[in-house]
Formats: structure tokens, C-alpha cells, sequence
């Protein structure tokens, strides 16, 4: 298998809603996104899929070495080999993909955040910077742009919190905020155990988890707004590849935010057919 074809099967096979958007992409900037986001999946996994702390920390220090490696003209692995032809004309920089393996370095140093601004230097890396690298892919001319793009992965990011709230928990992470915890009377324990543990109140658990789910859902709901405010006008129609994420990912927030429970137990998605017809909606009319 070349290096393009193992990118292709690496994005195509995490049923991602992102790889929707790619495919309305000229040849080359396609090539570019699929390469970068093959990458971020590569890295992602180290930390959701080796539960030996050690064997992730050299995963990731390896990762970190080819990275160099790669930007000095000798990198190994297929993805690296795949990306680095389109570093130059994107303005892709080791230290994009730098900041995207530390990100995934705090999820192996931590499982809870503090407050909100805890969570968005986390959101920064593993989201906000890969918004940046996208939207000099998708063809950014205003320098406006990278600010809404990072404000687009901040919201792309707390919509994956809100929709694997129990995933994460039985995992042991917990990505909402503990002061945000606290104030709704959340306890840990009680969506490690998804409200379901012995002698546990079930109907007073869901009732304080839907306040507080609501609350997420609004906030980044809100997120949303604010980046499409950001958006300057002269690059609306090259960002198309990320209203279209947008529109899906924002399609998919509302629907948990009229139901948050199930989040709890099982992962809340749209269908692919769904997925490619928000994309398309976006491509065909210009708009959300």
C-alpha cells in the first residue's frame, strides 16, 4: 500500500464527519486534508486505543521524533511520507503537528480540568490548531480566518465532549469542567458509573445531569455562532469545507441538546447518508 492510499483508507475508515467535507475538495487540497487528518487520527490513537501508560508516552515521544525526522526530509512513516509533499504550499509547520501531540500528551497527564479555561488550552491543541491547519488547506487569504477557525475547532471539540460524555467516563476521563461539575451537583462517580450504580437516586442523577448537559450543550451551541461571525466574507466560499462541518456537527449537537441522556450509554450519531446531505446542502447553496 503507497502513502496515499494508506491515508485514504485511514480517514475513510473512522466514519468521521470530516471526511464528508473533504470530498468536495479540488485533487490536491484533498490529498493535503486527508494526509493531515490521517495524522491527528494516527496520533488520536496512540491515546484511545494503548492502555499501557508507558507504551503510549514512547508512542508519542516516537511520533514526536518522526515529526523532526520528516521535516528534515527523512520521515518513515506512510502519513508523514504522505503529508510532507503539501507542507510547503499549505503552510503546514512541524509545530502544527507538534501542538497536536501534546495535546494528546495532557490527555495521558490528565483526566480532569478544572474550569473552562483548563479545557480550552486542551481544545487548543488537540482542535484549534487543527482548524488552523485546515483552513490554510481549504485556501485562507485573510488573516481573520485563522481566528475564526480556531474558535470552529473549539466548537467542533465541545460538541465530541458533550456527544462521548459516557464513553469518556467508563474510559475514566472526564472532559467537563470539575467547578462546572460542582455547580449542577454532578459527582464523578456518578457518570463513571452513567447513573446506573446501586442505590443511586436514577430520576434525581437525571435530572441534575440534564441541567448540566444543557448547559454544555448551550455553550457550545453558542460557539458556533461566534465562529461564523468570524468568518471574513472574502473567504466564506474557500471555507466551504468547514461550514459543512460545521452544519453537520452542529446538526448533531442540537439533537442531543432536545435529549442528552442517551449520551450516557451509547454514541449519538447522524447517518452517513444524513452527513453527506448537510455536506451537500453546504456546497450546493453557499450557506448553512
Amino acid at each position: 500500500m503507497n502513502p496515499q492510499d494508506y491515508v485514504q483508507q485511514k480517514a475513510a475508515a473512522s466514519g468521521s464527519s470530516f471526511y464528508y467535507a473533504f470530498l468536495f475538495l479540488p485533487a490536491e487540497r484533498r490529498a493535503a486534508i486527508t494526509a493531515f487528518y490521517a495524522f491527528c487520527r494516527e496520533v488520536d490513537d496512540v491515546v484511545d486505543e494503548i492502555s499501557d501508560l508507558g507504551v503510549a508516552q514512547t508512542k508519542l515521544a516516537w511520533w514526536r521524533h518522526e515529526v523532526a525526522q520528516a521535516f528534515a526530509g527523512e520521515g518513515n512513516h506512510p502519513v508523514m511520507q504522505a503529508l510532507m509533499p503539501h507542507t510547503a504550499r499549505f503552510g503546514i509547520e512541524a509545530r502544527h503537528l507538534l501542538a497536536v501531540i501534546d495535546g494528546c500528551q495532557m490527555d495521558l497527564d490528565q483526566s480532569r480540568y478544572l474550569d473552562f479555561p483548563n479545557l480550552q488550552q486542551y481544545c487548543h491543541l488537540v482542535a484549534g490548531v487543527v482548524g488552523e491547519v485546515a483552513a490554510r488547506i481549504f485556501g485562507q487569504t485573510q488573516p481573520q480566518t485563522t481566528d475564526y477557525a480556531h474558535r470552529l475547532g473549539l466548537a467542533f471539540q465541545l460538541t465530541n465532549i458533550v456527544r462521548d460524555v459516557g464513553e469518556d467516563a467508563a474510559r475514566g476521563r472526564i472532559y467537563l469542567p470539575v467547578n462546572e461539575l460542582q455547580r449542577f451537583d454532578v459527582k464523578a462517580h456518578e457518570l463513571i458509573k452513567r447513573g446506573a450504580a446501586p442505590g443511586m437516586d436514577t430520576a434525581d442523577f437525571h435530572q441534575r445531569f440534564l441541567a448540566l448537559m444543557r448547559f454544555q450543550c448551550e455553550r457550545a451551541l453558542n460557539t458556533y455562532d461566534e465562529a461564523l461571525a468570524l468568518l471574513p466574507e472574502a473567504d466564506r466560499r474557500a471555507q466551504k469545507p468547514g461550514l459543512m462541518m460545521a452544519n453537520i456537527y452542529r446538526t448533531l449537537l442540537r439533537e442531543i441538546a432536545a435529549d442528552p441522556l442517551p449520551v450516557l450509554t451509547q454514541r449519538v450519531s447522524l447517518t452517513p447518508l444524513r452527513k453527506f446531505w448537510l455536506a451537500w446542502k453546504v456546497q450546493a447553496l453557499g450557506r448553512l
